[in-house]
């Protein structure tokens, strides 16, 4: 039975390492903050978690110290991307657009009678 869970362990691990190269990637080729932020902390939280968990079950006397790394990187990587986004917000940091876009300008076009009764 111990074989399996060696292999079950490799399979994380390369698993974790996909997702830790895809969210370098993303990092890499998207356009703003929000966006790399975005792609980073998904790509790297499921990245960082498989992996630390298949070393835990490639090697079973760790299995204990992943399995509470992985839930303390499950609660932290997302505290810490949304900490860093509402940073951004707050300091004024816009989003890239190629086009201009108004959050409002659909309501206004779907519902034209009542900006006259306004």
């Amino acid at each position: 039975m111990m074989p399996y869970l060696a292999y079950f362990g490799q399979f994380l691990i390369l698993f974790g390492s996909v997702f830790l190269f895809l969210g370098a990637l993303g990092i890499f080729r998207m356009p703003d903050f929000y966006n790399r932020l975005q792609a980073g902390t998904k790509a790297s939280t499921l990245g960082v978690m498989s992996l630390i968990l298949g070393v835990g079950f490639v090697e079973p006397e760790w299995l204990v110290k992943s399995i509470i790394l992985v839930v303390f990187i499950g609660i932290a990587s997302p505290l810490s991307s949304h900490a860093l986004g509402r940073s951004a917000y707050k300091n004024n940091i816009k989003p890239f657009m190629k086009t201009k876009m108004d959050a409002y300008e659909e309501v206004s076009q779907i519902l034209p009678e009542e900006e006259e009764k306004v």
